[in-house]
């Protein structure tokens, strides 16, 4: 009885290095965004193409331990040739994000819209400013000089997500079995069933798909924004900025 056992641990122990899941590393989910009746028009800065959307699974229930966090550079988000790159930003609530200005001019980075609301003010050429989104959501921002930027900061509490782009498949890696509210975001689409967002879906031991999750397109978020002082954007025909 005792070898046996000692059999079984053994074998136990095989399971959980030849099993990914055993050690945290978790399953991949796939689904399939469609988006519905739209041309895929282009958001600001961005050429016409399906637009980006976002979906992220979030644990109903505490992990049992807290999945590794992927490496990655600081989170950046620069101003360049009047615009924002990259235009879609995802980061982990709590983190700072830094936003240089590359430019030869100066940029007023601010964001007084749901999300985190800050105003970084003016500053110039070859210098930066940060700001630390440390709460979950979705941040509209835009320079209060130049009323063609505009970009998106999206603060996920958890690390399950993954962009869904081209022919709209998506799969989110190391998913550890277990209850998720799955949740989707586009700046230029909407749930054609909003009310099913979010929904709760099951992960288990092995790779799974959620099937096809239909959209439709709509008008971008960032169309018709005012300035920071809530008012229409004023700049001189002579400005060469």
């Amino acid at each position: 009885m005792v070898r046996r056992i000692f059999r079984l641990m053994r074998l136990g122990i095989w399971v959980a290095v030849l099993n990914p899941v055993a050690w945290g590393q978790g399953v991949d989910v796939s689904m399939k965004i469609a988006i519905r009746g739209g041309h895929h028009s282009a958001g600001a800065g961005k050429p016409s193409s399906m637009p980006d959307v976002v979906v992220w699974l979030s644990p109903v229930q505490p992990l049992p331990s807290k999945p590794p966090s992927a490496p990655h550079a600081p989170y950046r988000l620069m101003q360049k040739n009047k615009e924002f790159e990259p235009h879609l930003l995802v980061v982990p609530t709590g983190t700072n994000v830094e936003f240089p200005n590359t430019d030869p001019f100066f940029h007023n980075v601010f964001s007084l819209f749901n999300g985190k609301r800050f105003d970084l003010g003016l500053y110039e050429s070859g210098t930066s400013r940060s700001v630390r989104f440390d709460r979950e959501g979705v941040s509209y921002i835009f320079c209060n000089i130049h009323p063609e930027m505009g970009a998106v900061v999206l603060a996920l509490s958890t690390p399950f997500y993954a962009i869904a782009h081209g022919t709209g498949g998506v799969v989110i890696h190391g998913v550890p079995p277990g209850s998720y509210k799955l949740q989707v975001w586009s700046e230029q689409a909407k749930a054609v069933n909003p009310s099913a967002f979010p929904r709760v879906v099951q992960v288990s031991t092995s790779d799974a798909s959620l099937g096809e999750i239909d959209m439709e397109e709509t008008s971008s978020s960032m169309n018709g924004h005012k300035n920071k002082f809530g008012e229409e954007y004023h700049q001189a025909p002579e400005s060469p900025y």
